[in-house]
């Protein structure tokens, strides 16, 4: 679901890219957001949080809303130039942003009960969160051509109102193609609430150790991707049955 780009892209690989990702960054942000009090899969809320303290002259807080805005882009940054360096059209480009991630949650899985509430403390651990979340919502973007975006559901429900107008005025004939960018926006949006709702339930449970939950997600997409290609690798070279079709 990630390594696949271009022409080799299917439909399939989205909504499952769509429903993993989408879980990972609901849970990250219910979860965030009950353990720092921010918003840390979006940047839209702290935008206009950023006018307010300036505003207000409070150029402190103001100083730290534009840090997190800075390091959602820095991750989205960081993402591309990684997938760029490491080749698009090689296999495991998507590895390196995922494992940064995977550390970044675990890392507050593990320290967030150090966190005393601090402005500082905030700063520190909502930011890294902004960052994990430009991280993944760079690369879903890049692997996915732009289709799906995981982390926020603006641009999600505009664009299925959208598609929900066009289907009442678009030909009969358009509809199956029109049915299945709507089902994909459908499947982004109910695995993000999902994942806000599991976030948010375990964060009441196990405090920050509910991070490690969505850390076993990425490993869980990492392992099917790597194992599939692995099941077929062997596929190819030790099935009986095909070496023998291969001579007739």
């Amino acid at each position: 679901m990630l390594r696949h780009l271009g022409t080799k892209r299917t439909y399939s690989h989205n909504v499952k890219l769509a429903s993993l990702l989408g879980l990972t960054a609901g849970f990250v942000n219910a979860a965030g957001f009950l353990g720092f009090a921010v918003l840390t899969t979006n940047v839209t809320g702290h935008a206009a949080l950023f006018a307010e303290r300036i505003a207000l002259q409070d150029w402190k807080t103001a100083r730290v809303v534009a840090l997190w805005m800075f390091l959602f882009l820095f991750g989205a940054f960081v993402s591309s130039l990684i997938v760029s360096w490491v080749g698009r059209n090689q296999r495991f480009s998507y590895v390196i942003p995922i494992l940064i991630e995977m550390a970044i949650l675990l890392s507050v899985a593990i320290w967030g009960y150090r966190y005393d509430q601090s402005l500082v403390a905030k700063e520190i651990f909502a930011g890294s969160l902004l960052f994990a979340m430009g991280l993944q919502n760079a690369l879903v973007s890049i692997v996915s051509g732009s289709v799906v975006r995981t982390t926020h559901l603006t641009g999600t429900f505009t664009d299925l109102g959208i598609e929900l107008a066009q289907v009442i005025q678009k030909r009969k004939e358009d509809h199956p193609a029109l049915e299945a960018r709507i089902k994909l926006r459908l499947a982004i949006i109910f695995f993000f609430l999902f994942g806000a709702v599991a976030g948010a339930y375990l964060f009441h449970l196990l405090h920050f150790y509910a991070f490690v939950i969505p850390v076993f997600i990425l490993v869980f997409t990492l392992i099917a991707d790597v194992f599939r290609i692995a099941v077929k690798r062997y596929y190819r070279q030790y099935n009986p049955f095909k070496k023998h079709l291969d001579k007739l």
